[in-house]
């Protein structure tokens, strides 16, 4: 045995040592372990040549991409480590902007697909997608979610996984902790979905275009997805499925051994982010976030650039085509993040001093440059202005660069976070970011730009009770009909549970957090003991795959694009909510508005917009930790506001729904970081405003 692939080779030693770490019988420190708070030891082998001291500047200078000998020789080093461990899998792998650069089926790999956070010898959880079985075709669609995923979530600042994901969505985190809350992403799986009317869509031509681009089933939890790295810098995404099952890791006070992540650990060979990048780098809320389960010491094959790709035969398998994301069986190059090619480039004045960068559509022009509102909750009230609309953007990017990242390395580097204005019925009234921001935060910023604002709505009640809103269609592990869901049962509930029989139309300001607060399997959040908030499922009715009013607002417009994908029936339009499926030939929109075209999102980062006491819009951010967000949308429209002399404003203190009680708990509005700033000593920012 050579040296190099000895390398590659089990130590039961050191993963007994990790264990016994992570479980707290003996201290990483007392055993001469750099890190092992992540779960695996600290190998630096599978990084690659080039600098990993790149803090969101790199790219600029060294415009790195994904090339198709690139792609190739991921796919090729995931198919000999599934060889070497007798597993069939298929791979995907994308760009930093989601275009499919190339899907691999390995020969007799499981096309199909069971979502199941639930072991077969465990109580199954009935409802969302939980137990559905996908036909044949699943298997890719799995694999380009965890791409995706892998890819949406990394930046030059920290290197994401889905497994990070799984820890950081669940009832509790850590999961498998008791009686922790949820965790601070909690909801995010939802979204870049299928059906958004932001998410960009394969262009059919065969080439690449601009993104971000959607994900077939929202980001993915299941371990098997990894970001790409070349030279310090984000270039992409792979996922592996192998083992037929879409599903989640719920207990992390253990170590596993999964072979989708040991297959995908094998293809990012070379490409793998910086070890102080990784999440196992980076804390929230005093806990260590977990990059992966295993670690290059684990892989069977020595992924050291002897097996190419054109060494794969026939009989080893081939590169499929996907309907929707990759229209021909061939592999290609990736697009250059941060130039307009990619769909994201430097913003060209509109928010001067703000290295902001915006969204662009093929012809390099900008998608969302700020424009007036077109509606507001009182009539005679006047709309958004552009120039009002513009000064909330250039604000709250100001106070981004201003504020210490929560989930960036290196420490004391500013936050990097998408902003997204809206006016009350969900219009986009802007969008831009601010440099090497993450791709996932784009779209969830203006979900929770658009969940402020509906819900502080005084016709948000007339919305979700409307008779004539589509139910929600559950379906049976085969596919066929169950039962549907009244999503005016979640407003009945709502009214019961905050003894209000006037909520959501009585005007009361609520912000994501506030929303999130009722929308946890727990009420207040993490208790066991405690009911569900009234727009989540229950406990034993809850799962990521099961969330409650999030996801079956979507569910239908889901179900919909994974029947086009897989069974050929109409594809689903841009927009997910108030969609009529129940003849799947033949959909029809019951609701006509942007007001929740993408979804709804719970988790914090975003306030509505106010003038005086009437509600005009809605501010949304995210990229960074929740408390961040939180903060840069809402003293970016209190600066915003003292810098137009008052004309907009948050919302007055009295109808904040921090005002309300339910249960004898407060709900919370916001939550700022106590001393957010990188040149300031200033403490308690948000309190007074």
């Amino acid at each position: 045995m050579t040296e190099q692939s000895s390398r590659f080779k089990s130590k039961p030693l050191i993963r007994l040592v990790q264990q016994l770490a992570l479980t707290g019988a003996v201290s990483c420190v007392a055993l001469g372990i750099v890190s092992c708070g992540g779960g695996k030891s600290a190998d630096s082998s599978g990084i690659g040549a080039g600098d990993i001291s790149c803090a969101g500047n790199c790219q600029a200078d060294k415009l790195n991409s994904l090339s198709i000998t690139d792609v190739e020789t991921v796919i090729a080093q995931a198919v000999n480590e599934a060889k070497a461990r007798n597993a069939k899998a298929t791979i995907a792998v994308v760009d930093r902007v989601g275009n499919v650069l190339g899907v691999y089926r390995m020969t007799d790999a499981d096309k199909q697909l069971k979502i199941s956070t639930t072991a077969d010898t465990e109580t199954a959880i009935d409802g969302g997608l939980e137990q559905l079985i996908l036909p044949d075709g699943a298997d890719a669609l799995a694999a380009i979610a965890k791409a995706v995923t892998g890819a949406y979530l990394a930046t030059e600042g920290n290197g994401f996984s889905t497994r990070t994901a799984g820890q950081i969505i669940q009832d509790h985190f850590n999961p498998g902790e008791r009686n922790q809350p949820g965790g601070p992403l909690f909801g995010v799986q939802f979204s870049q979905l299928a059906c958004s009317d932001f998410s960009q869509r394969d262009l059919g031509t065969g080439v690449t275009g601009p993104g971000p681009h959607r994900s077939p089933l929202g980001l993915s939890a299941d371990p098997g997805g990894f970001p790409l790295y070349k030279e310090g810098i984000a270039v992409g995404g792979v996922g592996v499925i192998s083992d037929g099952r879409y599903s989640l890791d719920k207990n992390l006070l253990d170590v596993d051994s999964d072979q989708d992540e040991l297959i995908a650990l094998a293809a990012s060979f070379g490409y793998q982010p910086p070890l102080n990048r990784r999440a196992d780098r980076i804390t929230v809320d005093g806990k260590t976030l977990r990059f992966a389960d295993v670690d290059n010491i684990d892989l069977e094959s020595a992924p050291d650039g002897s097996n190419t790709y054109a060494a794969l035969t026939a009989a080893d398998g081939d590169l499929i085509s996907v309907t929707g994301y990759i229209t021909t069986a061939a592999i290609r190059a990736g697009t250059v993040f941060g130039q307009a090619d990619s769909g994201i480039r430097a913003d060209a004045g509109l928010y001067a001093g703000q290295d902001a960068f915006v969204f662009v559509d093929g012809a390099n022009t900008n998608r969302y440059p700020p424009i007036a509102g077109t509606a507001v909750a009182e009539p005679g009230t006047a709309v958004l202005s552009a120039n009002e609309v513009q000064t909330v953007m250039t604000e709250a990017l100001a106070v981004a660069n201003s504020a210490r990242a929560q989930i960036r390395q290196p420490l004391s580097t500013q936050a990097r976070v998408t902003v997204s204005v809206v006016d009350t019925q969900g219009n986009v009234l802007a969008m831009a970011q601010t440099r090497d921001a993450p791709v996932f935060g784009i779209e969830v910023s203006l979900q929770k730009a658009r969940t402020a604002a509906f819900f502080s709505s005084p016709d948000a009640a007339d919305f979700l009770g409307d008779a004539g809103l589509a139910k929600t269609q559950y379906f049976n592990s085969d596919l066929t009909a169950d039962r549907q869901i009244n999503i005016g049962d979640y407003l009945t509930d709502l009214r019961t549970f905050t003894a209000n029989s006037n909520a959501l139309a009585d005007g009361t300001a609520f912000s994501d957090r506030a929303g999130g607060n009722l929308s946890r399997p727990f009420y207040p959040d993490g208790i066991e003991s405690n009911p569900n908030g009234p727009l989540s499922k229950p406990s034993g009715e809850w799962s990521p795959f099961s969330t409650g009013l999030q996801l079956d607002l979507v569910m239908n417009g889901i179900v919909q694009h994974l029947f086009h994908v897989l069974a050929g029936t109409p594809e689903v339009g841009q927009t997910c909510v108030g969609l009529d499926i129940s003849d799947l030939n033949s959909v029809v929109e019951t609701a006509s508005s942007n007001r929740l075209a993408n979804g709804i999102q719970i988790f914090p980062g975003s306030v509505p917009i106010y003038r005086g006491d009437v509600l005009v819009g809605g501010i949304g951010v995210s990229g960074d930790g929740v408390d961040q967000d939180d903060m840069i949308a809402f003293l970016g429209l209190h600066n915003a506001s003292q810098a137009l002399n008052g004309s907009i404003n948050n919302a007055p203190s009295a109808i904040r729904a921090d005002n309300l009680k339910p249960k004898g708990e407060h709900l919370r509005f916001i939550q700022c970081p106590q001393a957010p700033f990188l040149n300031s000593d200033s403490q308690n920012v948000c309190q007074g405003k």
